[in-house]
């Protein structure tokens, strides 16, 4: 989609900001809140963020599959403190319905100052591994889905000159490992799609973040192998936060997964094929 194609949203007049009843310090600024779209609010990692973001009175505008859960999520939300909720069920699978869904979103916040990426399957690897109907369902949901979205939001926040697009990707896309290397392809495509965009658009004010989580304990990872020793996903959602409101370019959660992942990189394939990972 080419950046004149972006449709320009009407921002409604009902949209007007409060400050927050916190009180800040004698010398500090009043934090403005911030509007933040969230596409996938329903996974773990995206929902423990979002309790971050309503406890300060950020405006969430939330995308998911299930109603039921997503009707959840922002009940919970509210009662936390968000400036403003709002939802629309969508199966983001279905590309051509992103510029309308996208459109809606901005014209229901008013704006946009953050938008999380965290839609994703971890699929079926054994049946990735015999059916290519599994491993292109893997490869569209976690690869081609977030380019279509990432590529209507990168050219409105070029066009604004502002705003944060910041992408869940995994540690699992720095090397292929035969235990999941059709998810781990998807993910290192993501990651190398949003190293181009935040080259192509950093330059017009736009942080474009590539965020590569290690194994958490959310829904996803129910039952897999090693869980206990799985980050704490309050944990990460905290990093992530932090680190979102810094704009840094590249965010492994947790850090040490930026040294794990550079040892595994630079194991020699001759060793790396006889390893059970």
């Amino acid at each position: 989609m080419s950046s004149a194609a972006t449709p320009e949203p009407q921002l409604p007049l009902r949209y007007r900001r409060e400050e927050t009843a916190s009180s800040p310090g004698v010398n500090a600024l009043p934090r403005e809140p911030k509007r933040v779209l969230v596409l996938g609010a329903t996974s773990g990692i995206a929902e423990a963020t979002c309790r971050l973001w309503a406890e300060r009175g950020d405006s969430l505008f939330l995308v998911g599959r299930s109603a039921d859960k997503l009707a959840a999520v922002a009940a919970d939300l509210r009662t936390r403190g968000a400036g403003y909720v709002d939802t629309a069920v969508a199966d983001l699978d279905q590309t051509a319905s992103h510029p309308e869904l996208l459109t809606h979103a901005v014209n229901s916040l008013g704006g946009l100052d953050i938008a999380f990426l965290a839609l994703g399957v971890l699929g079926d690897a054994p049946e990735s591994e015999r059916s290519f109907a599994e491993a292109g369902r893997i490869l569209h949901t976690n690869f081609n889905a977030p380019v279509s979205l990432l590529t209507w939001l990168a050219n409105y926040c070029a066009q604004r000159h502002q705003g944060t697009l910041a992408v869940l990707s995994s540690v699992a896309g720095e090397r292929g490992r035969k235990s999941n290397y059709v998810y781990g392809s998807s993910k290192a495509g993501l990651s190398t799609f949003v190293d181009g965009l935040r080259n192509r658009i950093d330059r017009e004010g736009v942080r474009v973040m590539t965020i590569k989580p290690g194994p958490v304990k959310t829904a996803m990872t129910e039952g897999m192998k090693g869980r206990a020793k799985f980050a704490d996903v309050d944990a990460v959602a905290a990093t992530l936060v932090s680190e979102i409101d810094k704009g840094t370019a590249i965010v492994y959660v947790p850090a040490k997964w930026r040294v794990i992942m550079a040892v595994i990189r630079m194991i020699p394939d001759r060793v790396f094929k006889k390893l059970n990972l």
